[in-house]
């Protein structure tokens, strides 16, 4: 058979027999928008010109019928892979045909409520009943009304939270994000549980509560919420860390309620202590809540970087001070213009072909999207959009400011960006993140010309705010545990081989010692230097290996196990905040009347994805 560079099937059906027409380019006449030319080879003549569409063949099996109804057709082989090249039709046909049971039915319903945050009442409306009765059923189709709805509902969610349950006891470590978020005047608590399993390696997340607080939000109310939540699923000695902002009553909650470490130089001082006898009734009724260490966001420490820190040095700074404050107050009038006048919309729109951003509050990086919309733009086509619009325009060196602006954030933007991860991201990741932002910062202040001491005080700010972070232990065996990054992101060989060192004290600790007392084993020391030199081996070779995906670990088991429990956590607590944007759709003004109870439990499905399952 002759090449062709394109080659398109079309399956005719007559009767029992089917006739495979080839559509070869150089057979193709025309090819307008969805429809299809081509010359019928069946025809003496061989100048017969059909038209079809590219996903319908009714026209050709009409003609056919036709003019060849007493020609017998053959079914030739069709290469498969050819076959599944042809365009797909746009929409799938509906079998009603086929039997399904009531409760696939009533799973399918409660998917289509819980995944599109679809009202309970939806049930009882007359067009989806309508719907459902069109399923063939296997018996008679029983319609669930709203209140048999709501109890089927109350079913999953208990074999949800059972399944939880099961799954966590199979768990050595689990981390924890919490933060509380305000709607309709209600003040809810939410929970996220994220782990790494320990098969597959996978990152993998849960929800756990979004609980209705009612009363001030006070250390105490916070500490006791978190420790009842832990302990409903049995997490209170398995939580490696639990992830919050840098809200002082998060703060002050994981500081007074950390279990106490008890050392040797408490027994040694006895120094008589005296102790209120009204705190001590005080806090009589909250003995027995401890709460895991405590990580804050750091997300959110970034995000104070880039907006309170940089915009202090730059208004501190006489050289930026005034430049800084005219071409933001220019960029504010341009995009405030376009927002607010539909005239002065379309004008962006007709002379850009894109619309001006506007800021969020409550979204990281969105003061950067808007200057960097601005700088996209041309000076020529700029200084149009002002002219017109009656505004000020943004001088060249004011372009220049902004420009500089965009390209110093941009690091910044990016490493927002991966640390807000979930999937991919690990506690792991926030220390390398840290040190290749802080080593490009540097290598953009070469390029500057007004904005020159910006990545210095960046810097200078990461490593203020950063500070216990950097020098963190479990930070750092959190890094060199995962195999994308081992010691690849360290540029100092001392510093190197002090993580080598400390990698392999870390593993040392893991491997079991045996406790005999026997008079022939109290002086046995090979045993020990044969561990060592394991675990010595284990740590050579994996930092060697050049896989850099996770399942390489499981060839390592002693740090597998370091890296399933130091890389649990998350780096921000951007997870819990996405369970809130999810909750502000389900609890939509039209909605504002759900009760807590029905709330919380239709946000975790949606969030867990319970009927997907």
């Amino acid at each position: 058979m002759e090449s062709y560079e394109e080659v398109k099937h079309i399956i005719c059906r007559k009767g029992n027999t089917a006739a495979v027409i080839k559509l070869r380019e150089k057979d193709r006449l025309n090819h307008k928008d969805k429809n299809l030319s081509v010359k019928c080879k069946l025809c003496l003549s061989g100048s017969k010109v059909l038209s079809t569409a590219i996903n319908s063949n009714s026209n050709l099996l009409k003609h056919l019928q036709k003019l060849h109804a007493t020609t017998k057709l053959e079914a030739k082989p069709v290469d498969t892979l050819e076959v599944s090249q042809a365009p797909p039709a746009k929409q799938q046909r509906l079998d009603f045909n086929r039997i399904v049971s009531q409760g696939q039915i009533n799973k399918a319903i409660a998917r289509y409520v819980v995944e599109n945050m679809q009202p309970v009442s939806t049930v009882e409306s007359p067009a989806f009943r309508q719907l459902v009765s069109m399923i063939t059923c296997s018996g008679d189709t029983q319609q669930m009304g709203r209140k048999t709805f709501s109890n089927y509902l109350d079913k999953e969610y208990s074999k949800m939270e059972s399944e939880l349950k099961t799954t966590f006891e199979g768990l050595d470590y689990i981390a924890t994000t919490a933060d509380i978020w305000s709607a309709h005047n209600k003040s809810f608590l939410g929970m996220t549980a994220h782990w790494i399993n320990t098969a597959t390696l996978q990152r993998q997340k849960a929800a756990l509560a979004c609980k209705r607080i009612k009363g001030r939000h006070t250390y105490d109310v916070i500490a006791a919420e978190i420790d009842h939540i832990h302990s409903l699923y049995g997490l209170s000695t398995k939580v490696t860390a639990t992830v919050t902002d840098k809200g002082s009553n998060f703060v002050k909650a994981f500081q007074m309620y950390q279990p106490e470490s008890l050392s040797d130089d408490d027994d040694d001082n006895e120094e008589v202590t005296f102790t209120n006898v009204a705190d001590v009734l005080d806090t009589s009724t909250e003995e027995g809540i401890v709460l895991p260490p405590h990580l804050r966001c750091a997300s959110h420490t970034l995000n104070l970087i880039s907006c309170s820190d940089v915009e202090k040095w730059l208004l501190s700074n006489p050289g930026t001070k005034g430049i800084y404050r005219s071409a933001t107050a220019k960029c504010t009038a341009l995009r405030s213009k376009a927002s607010r006048s539909t005239l002065a919309s379309e004008l962006v729109g007709d002379v850009v072909g894109k619309k001006l951003l506007v800021p969020c509050s409550t979204r990281w990086n969105s003061f950067y999207d808007v200057v960097a919309r601005i700088v996209e733009i041309p000076m020529t086509d700029l200084s149009t959009i002002s002219n017109r619009l009656e505004l000020k325009c943004i001088g060249e060196r004011e372009f220049q400011f902004l420009r500089e602006y965009c390209a110093i954030m941009k690091p910044l933007t990016v490493a927002l960006d991966i640390l807000q991860g979930e999937e991919n991201c690990y506690y792991g990741t926030l220390l390398p993140t840290i040190e290749v932002l802080m080593s490009k910062l540097l290598e953009i202040k070469e390029g500057l010309i007004i904005a020159t001491g910006l990545p210095d005080a960046i810097v200078q700010a990461i490593k203020t705010r950063f500070a216990s972070i950097l020098e963190s232990n479990d930070a750092i065996l959190a890094a060199v545990t995962l195999p994308m990054f081992k010691l690849r992101w360290l540029r100092d060989q001392r510093k190197k081989e002090m993580v080598k060192g400390m990698l392999a004290e870390e593993c040392h600790k893991l491997i079991p010692h045996s406790s005999s007392c026997n008079v022939q084993d109290f002086f046995c020391f090979e045993e020990a230097d044969d561990t060592f030199s394991t675990v010595e081996t284990e740590v050579m070779t994996y930092l060697r290996t050049a896989e850099t995906g996770m399942e390489i670990l499981k060839q390592f088991p002693t740090i597998k196990e370091i890296s399933l429990k130091k890389n649990a956590a998350t780096p921000s607590s951007a997870p819990v905040e996405r369970l809130f944007s999810l909750g502000s759709l389900v609890l939509s003004p039209k909605r504002n009347k759900l009760s807590d109870q029905r709330f919380e439990r239709l946000l975790l499905m949606r969030y867990n994805h319970w009927f997907e399952g």
